[in-house]
């Protein structure tokens, strides 16, 4: 099954290329083997990929929940500018979606994808041409339609 999806991701880093947001989401639910297809593009590609909830977490321990909440979007650009490749692959990415942050994770994203192809693990489903993360009772709970996205969902097909 990893085999299959680095190959559509693969497929898919051509295709962003010409993209203004350059933004890959592989979203599966968690141990469907999303972080062995990035380790996997990793190598093939030297991509580097960035365990986003550790890094994240270090650089906001120190800071007040405003501060976190005002500084997140600056943090999470430069963790990725700072990155020499072209292609950042991005695993562990829950913290985002933590509510007393206060972000858009899909937004944020979308935004930094703009200077660099992302291509991000997302713990979730695809449901009717929506990317879903948490279930509509959690307080994480995030629903976004797939149109103009690149979606690759490892149960089915590229969306």
């Amino acid at each position: 099954m990893a085999y299959s999806i680095v190959e559509k991701v693969l497929k898919s880093i051509d295709q962003a290329a010409g993209l203004y947001q350059r933004l890959i989401l592989i979203v599966a639910t968690p141990g469907t083997g999303k972080t062995t297809a990035l380790k996997t593009i990793q190598t093939q590609t030297r991509a580097s990929l960035i365990n986003v909830n550790l890094e994240l977490s270090r650089q906001l321990l120190d800071l007040t929940e405003r501060q976190r909440t005002l500084q997140l979007p600056r943090l999470m650009a430069d963790l990725v500018k700072e990155v020499s490749s072209n292609v950042v692959l991005l695993d562990n990415i829950e913290l985002l979606f933590d509510p007393s942050l206060k972000q858009d994770p899909l937004r944020l994203l979308q935004g930094i994808s703009r200077n660099k192809t992302l291509v991000v693990a997302w713990n979730g489903s695809v449901i009717n041409e929506y990317i879903v993360y948490a279930t509509p009772d959690h307080p994480e709970y995030r629903r976004y339609p797939t149109r103009e996205l690149i979606v690759i969902n490892p149960i089915g097909d590229a969306v």
